[in-house]
C-alpha cells in the first residue's frame, strides 16, 4: 500500500486558499475570475513540474496526465472544480483537485509503475455561482448521454449565453472565448480515452464525523426534485383592508409551508431531507398586503417511491384553498438516484480496509460532477470528513491529516482499477 504525503497535501491547502482570499478564513473563487486562473496556473505549474502533460478543451476543463507503461491503454481520471460560492470554504471542490495533484505527485516521486495513464482534472463552473446552473460543464460534456429530463437543462447554446448574476450584461461565453485555458473540443473527457472516474471531495455534512470515520465510501448521490410553489392574492392597504376581506398571499403560503411540513413528518422517515430555502414576496412594501408569494422546496432521498409519495403532497396544494388565494405549484427540477460503479466503489472499501483508515458507506445530498459523468463511464466519489458538517461557508475544515487520508485512498483505489484491464 501506498500512501500520500501529508506535507504536501497541508502546503497545497495554504496555497491554494490564497486564490481569491475573502479575508475571514474563506475564499471567493467565482469560475473563469481571476483568482479562478490563479488556481489554474499554480495547477499546470505543479503537474508540469512531475513531467505531467496539460491538455484543456472549449469549456476550458483542464487535463493534466502522467503516461502509463501501455500507450494504448485508456486514462484514469480524478478530479473535482476549483470554482466556489460567495464566501465559501477552501476545501469545497478543490480538494478532489489537490488529491488528483496529489496521487500523480505521490505516483512520480515513488516512481510507482502503472499501466494506465492517470490524469488529475479541474471541471469548470461546478458551482455557477456567478453563471447559472451547477454542474454546467460535466453536463454539457455528458449531455448526449444523460437523461432527457435533465440534458434539456444542458444545451450547449444556452450555457453559452448564461448570464452573469451579478452583471447582466456578461455571459458565461463571452467570459469563456477569452479564457486562457480555453482549449479544443476534441480534448473533451470522453469514452474513447478514459476508463473511468474518480472524485474525492469534503462531505459537506455531519454524518463521517458523527462515527469517528474519517473517510465516507460513496455509493449515491440522492434523488431529489425541486419545486416552485407559488400562490396568488390581491394587494389592497394594509391598513383600511379588514381582515376578513383579505386575499394574503403570504399568509397562504405560510400556512401551505406549515402544511407540508405536518404531512411530509407523518410519513416517519429520518433519513428524508426538505428545504424552503428561497421566498419572493411582491410587492414586499410594508403597507401593502403581498398579491403574490413563491417559495421553493428542494426534496431528497434515494427511495424513488418516497420521492413520488411526497411529490403528490405537494401538488395536493392546488386542489385546497389558501386564505382564499389560488395555489400553483410547478416542477423546476427532477433526477433519480444516481447509483455509482459497484466495482469502483469496491476498491475504495477494500483501499480504506486495508490502510486501516476509519471509513463507512454513505449517500451523497449535494450534487456534483461525478453523478453526470456516471452515465458516461464507470465513476465514484470519496468522502472526506468535515469538521462539524460545515460547509459552503468560511467554516468549511477538513485537517491535513484527514485530507490526505482521502488523498490516499483514492490512489490505491486508483491503483486497482490500474490492475483491471
Amino acid at each position: 500500500m501506498f500512501r500520500c504525503s501529508t506535507e504536501r497535501m497541508e502546503d497545497k491547502i495554504k496555497t491554494f486558499s490564497k486564490f481569491g482570499d475573502a479575508g475571514h478564513g474563506g475564499i471567493t473563487r467565482y469560475s473563469l475570475s481571476p483568482e479562478a486562473l490563479q488556481a489554474r496556473n499554480e495547477f499546470v505549474k505543479r503537474m508540469e513540474a512531475i513531467g505531467a502533460v496539460i491538455e484543456t478543451d472549449d469549456m476550458a476543463n483542464m487535463y493534466a496526465t502522467l503516461p502509463g507503461t501501455d500507450p494504448n491503454a485508456k486514462r484514469i481520471v480524478m478530479g473535482s472544480h476549483c470554482d466556489s460560492v460567495k464566501n465559501g470554504g477552501n476545501y469545497d471542490g478543490i480538494l478532489g483537485v489537490m488529491g488528483a495533484m496529489e496521487v500523480l505527485e505521490t505516483v512520480a516521486t515513488e516512481k510507482i509503475s502503472h499501466k494506465h495513464p492517470l490524469t488529475a482534472m479541474i471541471w469548470t463552473n461546478e458551482e455557477g455561482s456567478l453563471y447559472p446552473p451547477a454542474m454546467m460543464s460535466s453536463g454539457i460534456v455528458c449531455h448526449d448521454v444523460l437523461p432527457d429530463e435533465i440534458a434539456k437543462n444542458f444545451e450547449y447554446d444556452n450555457m453559452m449565453s448564461s448570464k452573469s448574476v451579478l452583471d447582466k450584461t456578461t455571459t458565461f461565453g463571452s467570459q469563456l472565448a477569452n479564457f486562457k485555458y480555453k482549449g479544443k473540443k476534441e480534448n473533451r473527457l470522453n469514452v474513447d480515452k478514459y476508463k473511468c472516474m474518480f472524485e474525492l471531495h469534503i462531505e459537506q455534512g455531519p454524518i463521517l464525523e458523527d462515527a469517528n470515520n474519517d473517510v465516507g465510501v460513496v455509493t449515491c448521490v440522492l434523488g431529489m426534485f425541486n419545486c416552485r410553489i407559488k400562490f396568488y392574492g390581491q394587494s389592497d392597504h394594509a391598513g383600511t383592508t379588514p381582515m376578513h376581506k383579505r386575499q394574503d398571499a403570504l399568509y397562504a403560503a405560510s400556512q401551505a409551508l406549515c402544511y407540508l411540513h405536518n404531512e411530509i413528518d407523518k410519513l416517519g422517515n429520518k433519513e428524508l431531507v426538505y428545504t424552503t430555502g428561497e421566498i419572493v414576496c411582491h410587492p414586499c412594501v410594508h403597507t401593502v398586503i403581498p398579491d403574490f408569494v413563491e417559495f421553493s422546496i428542494d426534496v431528497r432521498h434515494e427511495d424513488q417511491e418516497l420521492l413520488a409519495k411526497v411529490y403528490e403532497i405537494v401538488r395536493s396544494l392546488e386542489s385546497k384553498e389558501w386564505a382564499k388565494c389560488k395555489c400553483e405549484v410547478q416542477l423546476a427540477w427532477k433526477r433519480d438516484t444516481v447509483y455509482f460503479d459497484k466495482e469502483l466503489v469496491n476498491f475504495v472499501k477494500k483501499s480504506a480496509e486495508e490502510l486501516n483508515i476509519p471509513h463507512q458507506y454513505i449517500n451523497s445530498g449535494a450534487g456534483h460532477d461525478a453523478q453526470f459523468v456516471n452515465y458516461l463511464m464507470p465513476t465514484t466519489m470519496i468522502f472526506v470528513v468535515s469538521k462539524d458538517g460545515h460547509s459552503h461557508c468560511e467554516q468549511e475544515y477538513s485537517t491535513p491529516e484527514q485530507c490526505a487520508n482521502g488523498a490516499t485512498v483514492l490512489l490505491n483505489a486508483v491503483l486497482k482499477a490500474d490492475l483491471e484491464d
